[in-house]
């Protein structure tokens, strides 16, 4: 029985690459035969890194800085990369910036800097991307990173909330306009993922005890990237407009209880 998508990545920009689930999904998508663009914003070392990775697997791996505070002019380092492909199939918006700090005390250039990040300058991108998907005329897909707060509010994260959760309305409309010409859009939803951005990069998840989360233990940004994959690739070709949360369950606990319970007795009547 033949597929019913012909769909097959050739090349993809994932931005924020440098480490973390960025980087753990430039490598899946290379080890799956794609050529990676890679951006990254302070750690050229890092990126760099993540490309000699792609190009241990035999593909292609090509760097351009981003900083997605300097928008519009940032976006452009999607059009640079595709350049250097020769194409843009796969679109991954991963880059990302937060804030732990209350409602109250909130200054606008603070709450400025995490939507331009965060919602703005995935926008930029996948308008880019979109239009030379559209050009190429064989469809694509983009992937925006959200968080599980696309879903629900934590204390001290009020742009941050406000930013996910655009987004994911965000990748709802691009899903409806894009349909036409063959681009999905979805969003990826992570829980506590041992990455920089939360101090646990390259530690051994199955060590660090949650007893808020259902699992038990963060993420590995591995399985993050294997989600991520499977959205970008031909057996995702029925998938539109979804959010995915990679979280351990912990968004039927609630994030605040997921991070903060000390102890297991929820578990139990």
């Amino acid at each position: 029985m033949n597929s019913p998508s012909r769909f097959h990545p050739r090349t993809a920009v994932v931005t924020g690459a440098d480490s973390g689930i960025g980087r753990a999904t430039a490598v899946r998508l290379a080890a799956s035969g794609v050529d990676v663009g890679i951006t990254w914003h302070r750690d050229l070392r890092g990126a760099e890194e993540t490309a000699a990775e792609v190009r241990s697997l035999g593909r292609e791996a090509c760097v351009e800085p981003m900083d997605l505070t300097l928008l519009p002019a940032a976006a452009e380092a999607v059009d640079l990369l595709a350049d250097r492909l020769g194409g843009v199939d796969v679109l991954v918006n991963n880059a990302g910036t937060g804030t732990a700090t209350p409602f109250l005390d909130l200054d606008h250039e603070t709450v400025r800097r995490i939507l331009d990040v965060d919602l703005v300058g995935p926008l930029l991108c996948a308008q880019r991307a979109a239009r030379r998907m559209i050009g190429q005329g064989r469809g694509g897909r983009i992937v925006n990173v959200t968080s599980v707060h696309e879903h629900q509010p934590r204390v001290g994260t009020a742009p941050y909330c406000a930013a996910k959760g655009g987004l994911g309305l965000l990748t709802q409309v691009m899903a409806l306009e894009l349909a036409v010409h063959g681009i999905t859009v979805n969003a990826v939803a992570p829980g506590e993922i041992a990455t920089p951005m939360t101090g646990q990069e390259d530690q051994d998840v199955t060590a660090e005890p949650r007893p808020g989360v259902p699992l038990g233990r963060p993420g590995d940004a591995r399985e993050v990237a294997a989600v991520i994959a499977f959205l970008a690739g031909p057996d995702a070709s029925y998938v539109t407009g979804a959010s995915w949360s990679v979280d351990g369950g912990m968004l039927r606990v609630g994030p605040m209880a997921g991070s903060h319970l000390p102890d297991d007795s929820w578990r139990t009547v």
